[in-house]
């Protein structure tokens, strides 16, 4: 019994979608060639004809990857956006969060590192150990939905990201409730603070959350390698 979705995955080899949107593709046009090779078959067709009509219904390969690769990629971009980056990054933040503040509940104390001269830093070791963790489930997750391998990326190191974000954002909300309450407040001293000290908090954990994500990517791109010296 012939393979068709080996055989589709051979012709389809260019494609380049995310690794659950190709496998989606190669199965519903296997599924396709294989109802029509048991029709012709019905019909008491040689072998040889029922495949050349089966394969018949597809006049240009090459064509048909192009209108593929066109319709996956202009249809529902929000809502790819959404699975692919967002939600495992929001994800991957939440854990990170609840972890942290779990391992401060049960008493783990941050340590100091100094360097350069009076300069400290404070690192959260078991916490930072358990980041590569959540940025290779980020990655994974990202890659389950299609991501990209930049967008595996970015979705294992949407908590330094956010964190980023968060820090930058406190300038312009503290110049506004300036502005509007008529009094200083502190929350372009707290960033400036929180920014000086980013080596602990953006540097060493997005660096940690990284390599998970890299890891995650490394082990996809060999899984697809092989793949692709197998059908060659």
């Amino acid at each position: 019994m012939r393979d068709w979705q080996e055989l589709v995955r051979q012709r389809l080899s260019g494609l380049k979608l995310g690794s659950a949107e190709t496998e989606e593709v190669h199965a519903e046009l296997a599924a396709h060639l294989e109802e029509s090779y048991e029709v012709f078959c019905k019909e008491g067709l040689p072998e040889k004809e029922e495949v050349h009509r089966t394969f018949e219904q597809v006049a240009d390969w090459q064509d048909l990857q192009r209108r593929i690769f066109i319709a996956k990629r202009s249809g529902h971009p929000m809502k790819k956006r959404l699975h692919q980056l967002w939600i495992p990054g929001f994800f991957t933040v939440v854990l990170s969060i609840v972890f942290l503040v779990t391992l401060q509940g049960l008493g783990f104390q941050a340590r100091v590192v100094s360097w350069s001269g009076p300069r400290t830093t404070l690192l959260y070791l078991p916490w930072l150990l358990s980041l590569p963790f959540f940025g290779a489930l980020g990655a994974y997750l990202s890659s389950r939905a299609g991501g990209s391998r930049r967008t595996m990326l970015l979705a294992s190191t949407f908590p330094a990201l956010a964190l980023t974000g968060a820090f930058l954002s406190m300038f312009p909300i503290g110049f506004a409730m300036e502005r509007i309450i008529g009094r200083r407040v502190g929350f372009s001293i707290v960033a400036t603070t929180l920014l000086r000290d980013g080596i602990g908090w953006l540097l060493v954990p997005g660096a940690a959350l990284l390599a998970g994500g890299v890891l995650v990517n490394l082990l996809f791109s060999g899984r697809t390698s092989s793949q692709s010296t197998a059908i060659s």
